[in-house]
């Protein structure tokens, strides 16, 4: 499983011209799904996103999680991140997880998130999305639940 995560001062996702999910203050997780993922890879990630401290606190150090700012997660799910373009000019997308599993992880992910208390917002799953955020800093984290990166 795979994230890019980054920080922002808000963020919508955007479906048909339907708003699916927007958040104010809080991250924007975009998570790849691998067909070798369980749920072992979503309490992963799930404890190290709630818990990255890549907020400010009083001294400008990133000292503070999205739990200690009280922000929010927006969440949208994204194959590509399993794209593997080492090969070639086209991605190979092997690595990624078939669609039906996918989603029920994906939604797995979202409830595990809840269940942290951070309020969460999403994408909507296969959909083609537009997303919208405004990036604060800009912090952008990579987060790899095989510790490949």
């Amino acid at each position: 499983m795979r994230a890019v995560v980054q920080r922002i001062s808000q963020g919508k996702v955007v479906v048909d011209n339907n708003i699916t999910g927007e958040i104010e203050k809080g991250l924007l997780v975009f998570l790849g799904i691998g067909h070798e993922d369980t749920t072992d890879d979503i309490k992963y990630m799930v404890e190290k996103i709630a818990n990255l401290r890549i907020f400010e606190d009083e001294n400008e150090k990133m000292n503070l999680s999205v739990v200690d700012v009280k922000g929010k997660l927006l969440v949208v799910s994204q194959f590509t991140l399993m794209g593997d373009c080492r090969k070639g000019r086209r991605p190979s997308f092997s690595e990624a997880a078939k669609p039906d599993i996918a989603e029920g992880l994906y939604k797995e992910f979202v409830s595990y998130c809840k269940d942290t208390g951070i309020q969460v917002a999403t994408g909507m799953f296969q959909a083609h999305m537009m997303v919208h955020s405004i990036n604060d800093g800009p912090v952008t984290m990579l987060i790899d639940s095989k510790k490949l990166f």
